[in-house]
């Protein structure tokens, strides 16, 4: 096993993947305005907690506390050594706010055992504990022992910080006023490292982050990444064979990797690791952010956010953006995402103008739900512009279905016919042209998708040049009529945008690529066929029997313009993104041996059908 230690530049570099926000240039000094004081802070069992916190010098005001919880490290440590910038965002930083930073149960400074995803236990008794009542017991100590603080309390966080923000929401401490859970991991087996029951293979050297336990509180990086003699990513996965062949980097030692290996069905080890199903009577203020082109995490801010709608009464609102993972937290001039360009400063006017109102209305403001923002603020990224509405979806939306017809057609009639396709292990679909190796991918959300449109084992299906726009708002749902050789299989569905030949190149767009007849992925999901009836309890395919699989899609908000064209392509791999179904059903693919897999013909009939709702 070959493994190589980061130095301390690119394990920061890795860690901004995951960290709440990107540390940016500033010409603000904020050791100039802030104190700095390090605390171990008890928890009700006796465990300490690191916890770092910026108070402004100004005292002749009273400050409300602006906390986010981290396994990422609240580094520097050392009193003496400040962060270049603190806070969600430029602007809270420099009006003044009491900033805390901590490091969550078992990671850096912190004491205890690291859990990944704690499960939350309603109903805690004497000192039961998780994150909530961490949550808790530091909001307690911190109202009770910060002088200069009004003892209100706000609580973000981006990523996994953004799944302890809203742990936060559950028995939340009277003082925690505001909430803003940002790409928020809602659950493990839909978010990152599972979509539908697939595994993420992208994210295989994440396991490294979140595997490994640490002895005592350390400053410095305990686990160690794996060193993989390849720039190209697909040839490397390809190369390794079955999942079971990685075992030779990651051993027993690292319990998320034994965790996922153990455990590939949604048994009672995921599902109590869940967050979505406990938020219920939610009493603090929350926004919930999040981009459409997330490629981490839009299964849980869209799934917190309809959770709450649905069981809480409290102020709760959603922002979502043309953003990619936590990009609405770094002030890059041009918003893109790989080769779309969406607009300038979008970013910026999102911390200016929504973010900081949120904060300030319940942490600064009267507390009450006049904050002069609309309830769902989220960006066509078709039309490239915002859009408000009070509900989601809109009001005004209409159920709209088509179908997967004969001759690559998208039609509003169903068919009889089929089309079929040589699904081969041995040469999976690539989930981009791009060749690179890449920690996590983002980029391939809005990727040009003609590269995959001309293979022969990719369906493809699409209207005729639209004479108007039309506008999708809210949920897709694949509902595909489908058979297989074999006993296995993923099915993945790629909603497109084919844009137009007169359209024209930006400072983003690729040099071998051309923005004429761009084909943009608009949205995109996977579904392991064998849990196509219940995530619980796997079953195989009959072989050659016409079988319904139904995949939801993430929310969108895209109008494809006038001049444009709606497609859908249909693939049955998408590596390195997943991993290869063996297409031979065995108990777990983790185990899964090399003679497993097996070269299988797929049908997709032509009664097929992708329904969405139309924003009229």
């Amino acid at each position: 096993m070959q493994l190589f230690k980061l130095n301390l530049l690119v394990g920061l570099t890795l860690l901004v993947s995951f960290a709440s926000f990107a540390q940016q240039e500033t010409s603000y000094d904020v050791k100039e305005h802030y104190t700095k004081a390090e605390v171990d802070i008890a928890m009700r069992d006796g465990v300490k907690l690191h916890t770092t916190i910026y108070t402004p010098k100004d005292t002749s005001k009273k400050y409300p506390i602006l906390m986010h919880r981290t396994p990422y490290s609240s580094r520097p440590y050392g009193e003496d050594q400040f962060r270049s910038k603190i806070g969600p965002n430029e602007f809270l930083m420099k009006e003044g706010n009491i900033i805390v930073y901590q490091d969550v149960r078992g990671r850096w400074m912190s004491e205890g055992s690291y859990d990944n995803m704690r499960t939350y236990i309603p109903n805690k008794k004497g000192k039961q504990i998780d994150e909530a009542s961490d949550t808790y017991d530091t909001i307690d100590w911190l109202v009770n022992n910060l002088e200069n603080t009004n003892k209100k309390v706000g609580v973000w966080g981006i990523s996994y910080p953004g799944f302890y923000a809203t742990y936060s929401l559950l028995d939340a401490h009277p003082a925690l006023k505001a909430v803003s859970p940002q790409a928020c991991i809602g659950d493990f087996f839909f978010d990152d490292f599972h979509h539908n029951g697939a595994y993420l293979l992208s994210y295989w050297r994440a396991t490294a982050v979140f595997g490994y336990q640490k002895e005592k509180p350390v400053t410095e990086s305990w686990y160690e990444f794996p060193k993989l003699e390849s720039e190209d990513q697909y040839q490397f996965f390809l190369d390794a064979g079955p999942l079971s062949s990685l075992d030779q980097y990651y051993k027993e030692d690292n319990e998320f990797w034994t965790q996922l290996k153990e455990h590939p069905n949604y048994d009672e080890f995921w599902q109590k690791r869940g967050i979505i199903q406990h938020l219920k009577d939610i009493k603090p203020a929350v926004m919930v952010v999040g981009g459409l082109f997330d490629a981490e995490d839009l299964y849980g801010p869209f799934e917190t956010y309809k959770n709450i709608e649905k069981k809480s009464d409290n102020y709760n609102i959603m922002v979502f953006g043309p953003w990619s993972h936590g990009d609405w937290a770094r002030n890059k001039k041009r918003q893109a995402v790989g080769n779309v360009y969406f607009g300038d400063d979008i970013s910026l006017n999102y911390q200016k103008n929504i973010e900081t109102k949120f904060f300030n209305n319940f942490l600064k403001g009267d507390g009450t739900n006049n904050t002069g923002l609309s309830e769902i603020q989220i960006f066509d990224t078709g039309k490239k512009e915002w859009n408000s509405f009070e509900v989601w979806p809109p009001k005004a939306s209409v159920k709209k279905t088509m179908y997967l017809g004969d001759n690559q057609s998208l039609k509003e009639t169903s068919g009889e016919g089929v089309e079929e396709f040589i699904s081969d292990p041995a040469k999976p679909v690539p989930y981009s042209e791009d060749i690179k190796m890449v920690f996590t991918p983002r980029k391939y959300m809005t990727d040009d998708q003609r590269f995959a449109a001309r293979r022969p084992d990719v369906l493809v299906f699409e209207t005729s040049v639209l004479q108007e726009d039309m506008t999708l708002s809210g949920e897709i749902l694949a509902k595909l009529q489908v058979a297989t050789s074999g006993t296995d299989a993923d099915w993945v569905v790629k909603i497109i945008d084919v844009y137009p030949n007169d359209a024209k190149d930006t400072e983003e767009t690729q040099d071998h690529l051309k923005m004429s007849n761009y084909h943009m992925m608009v949205r995109s999901e996977v579904m392991r066929g064998r849990f196509r009836n219940s995530f619980e309890t796997p079953e195989p395919f009959e072989a050659n029997k016409k079988t319904e699989v139904n995949i939801k899609l993430q929310d969108v908000h895209h109008t494809f313009k006038k001049g444009h064209k709606m497609q859908v392509q249909i693939q049955s791999t998408w590596f390195p993104l997943i991993d290869r179904n063996p297409q031979t059903f065995v108990p777990n693919i983790f185990k899964a041996s090399a003679s497993d897999f097996t070269k299988q013909t797929h049908k997709v009939y032509h009664d097929s059908s992708i329904e969405f709702t139309l924003n009229k």
